[in-house]
């Protein structure tokens, strides 16, 4: 039950501090819809998708209106087509992906997820065409996001697949180089990926879970750093008593987000499956992860102490989430998306926040590299190495990383590059060594497992 203060604490979060339920992402699971005719598949998804998902934005709009509170974001997340559709070639993937991209402009969601591959352990002929498929698909279509998982820490990692990725992602770009590269915006790639996330890129329907779902992402930067101001403002606290007021911040959110998730999900008919509790923040001032270190007593992110700050944040929200819920998962912490926090890509211009001590803070936020803009020039082979470097992090530390690499064509470190909306703008960051075509990442294979994933 909620007491007075919660509920008036609660009001002011919506009216002054940014709280808004960042994304209502409905799971469509497809597995039924699978034949060997193109023809056919694409009606069954059609036929599937609509019968679900036609009143999705209607409903959230009533009940984020119900309670005074916007639900930003609504989204389609289905299974991986590289399964679902593995009898078919690369140039039928991107039949495929105009088909969803259709479905989603019909039924008026902003993104659709699970144009997706798993191949940490290995390629299946649908995984090949996926990949192969992902440049033009992504540069085609408006709605569509991709995300391929290329590591676990039970499995390792699949240095073919990194390298593949790496070429998918320059191409993407290149085919979207008037738009500053914005195909690879819609492109993740993973280790560890979460079968229930609502956020976008990298949203996707697991294999386990049911035939439709709710998963619900909350937000609340905003209301994390004026919860912090607002209590350092006429006392001393010790960082202990930061994070826990932190904490029963998160548990106020996560509780909104749960609400309005469950009531989607019971006007619809289907499941409710998880609240994600990360911190998601915006281009909009005041809705800022880097905020929040400022207010901690930081000069910018990327300073000394930054990496510890986050892994405080991080672990403050994801305590405070789970008292609140019992149904948490997806990335459940905080992001630091480059471009789309005003506050760090500025934080990235000034050079507090380099791409390095940037890989560094990711072994303790939700994500990884998130909408990091790169020189356009960067090599295959490099690019390749950071993303292999991202995904050993994830592997070892047996949690989700990912990155969002976005190499701008025809542009350097330093130069601006604007995407629009959530995606926001941001300067190039400086990447050391951008045009090294070391072989490492060439020798394929796979990176084995660590020996701490040997648990049974």
């Amino acid at each position: 039950m909620f007491d007075d203060y919660e509920i008036m604490s609660t009001i002011e979060m919506v009216k002054n501090e940014n709280l808004d339920v960042r994304a209502v992402t409905m799971g469509i699971n497809l597995f039924d819809c699978v034949s060997h005719d193109l023809s056919v598949f694409k009606k069954k998804i059609r036929n599937k998708i609509i019968s679900h998902a036609a009143n999705l934005v209607e409903v959230c709009d009533a009940v984020g209106e119900k309670y005074g509170i916007t639900v930003v974001n609504k989204r389609i997340s289905i299974s991986p087509i590289a399964l679902v559709g593995a009898p078919f070639s690369s140039n039928q993937m991107v039949e495929i992906a105009h088909e969803l991209n259709d479905i989603a402009k019909e039924v008026n969601i902003d993104f659709i997820g699970g144009f997706s591959a798993l191949v940490e352990k290995g390629m299946a002929n649908g995984d090949k065409a996926l990949i192969a498929a992902i440049p033009r698909a992504l540069a085609q279509t408006q709605r569509v996001c991709a995300s391929v998982n290329v590591a676990t820490t039970k499995a390792g990692i699949n240095m073919d697949a990194v390298l593949l990725m790496a070429r998918a992602i320059k191409e993407a770009a290149a085919l979207t180089a008037d738009d500053d590269g914005i195909a690879s915006a819609k492109l993740c790639v993973f280790a560890n990926i979460p079968e229930d996330m609502p956020f976008m890129a990298g949203a996707y329907l697991g294999v386990g879970v049911a035939d439709a779902v709710i998963n619900v992402g909350v937000s609340g930067p905003g209301v994390i750093k004026q919860a912090i101001q607002r209590n350092l403002k006429d006392k001393h606290h010790s960082l202990g008593q930061i994070a826990e007021i932190i904490k029963r911040t998160a548990c106020k959110v996560t509780r909104v987000g749960e609400l309005i998730g469950r009531e989607v999900a019971q006007n619809l008919g289907i499941k409710f499956g998880v609240v994600d509790l990360s911190l998601a923040p915006t281009p909009t001032v005041g809705d800022s992860i880097g905020e929040i270190f400022q207010a901690l007593g930081l000069t910018h992110i990327g300073v000394p102490g930054s990496t510890a700050a986050l892994a405080m944040l991080n672990d403050a929200v994801k305590k405070g989430g789970a008292f609140a819920s019992s149904h948490v998962g997806g990335l459940s912490g905080a992001f630091i998306p480059v471009s789309e926090d005003l506050n760090i890509a500025e934080a990235a211009h000034k050079g507090y926040l380099t791409i390095e001590k940037l890989e560094a803070m990711t072994c303790v936020c939700s994500v990884g590299l998130d909408m990091v803009p790169i020189p356009g020039d960067i090599t295959e082979e490099c690019l390749a190495g950071i993303i292999a470097d991202e995904m050993a992090i994830g592997m070892i530390n047996a949690k989700t990383t990912a990155t969002r690499l976005i190499p701008v064509p025809g542009k350097k470190a330093g130069d601006k590059v604007y995407f629009g909306g959530l995606l926001g703008e941001a300067r190039i960051m400086a990447v050391p060594h951008f045009d090294l075509k070391d072989p490492f990442v060439t020798f394929g294979g796979r990176i084995p497992a660590p020996i701490h994933s040997l648990k049974n």
